[in-house]
């Protein structure tokens, strides 16, 4: 009998990153477009990804953990890279604009639309906690109460008991 195989440190497709690797399936398909969030007075966090990348797998943890934290107040959009439509332009409300052809990447939106951050490869919590604390007027982490984490699922809940 074969044994299934799924590994956060290769490159082989065992499906979506955020199901496997993050214990989120809320982000498995995003629940607003951009062009939508955007038209919102909410902040935005778009995330490329593919799934059979290692470095994605590996990111996977760091978005759950800001939606953990974020997800009220932020539209988490996750963009499949390999579903970008090939085209020549794009509008600003589309992600190809924002794609700089890495994975992951991340673009932190403020409540405005207008882009705060667009970082390549695996940005740091620190660095999109920090961005986001600014878009939302709050204190630095080092002068606040770490903010709690609401459980996201079943899963992660049992796993942080």
């Amino acid at each position: 009998m074969p044994s299934a195989l799924a590994g956060i440190n290769d490159d082989s497709f065992e499906g979506n990153i955020f199901v496997l690797y993050g214990g989120n399936a809320s982000l498995a398909t995003p629940k607003v477009t951009l062009a939508k969030s955007l038209e919102r007075d909410k902040a935005t966090l778009l995330v490329f990804y593919v799934d059979d990348s290692s470095d994605c797998k590996q990111y996977a943890p760091v978005v759950t953990r800001l939606q953990a934290l974020y997800g009220r107040a932020v539209d988490f959009i996750p963009a499949n890279a390999d579903l970008i439509p090939t085209q020549s332009t794009y509008a600003p409300t589309e992600p190809g604009y924002y794609y700089k052809g890495v994975v992951p990447q991340v673009v932190v939106f403020d409540k405005s639309g207008e882009v705060v951050l667009n970082q390549k490869g695996q940005v740091p919590f620190e660095q999109v906690d920090d961005t986001l604390r600014e878009v939302f007027n709050l204190l630095p982490r080092s002068e606040s109460v770490e903010l709690r984490l609401r459980p996201v699922n079943e899963f992660t809940t049992e796993l942080s008991e």
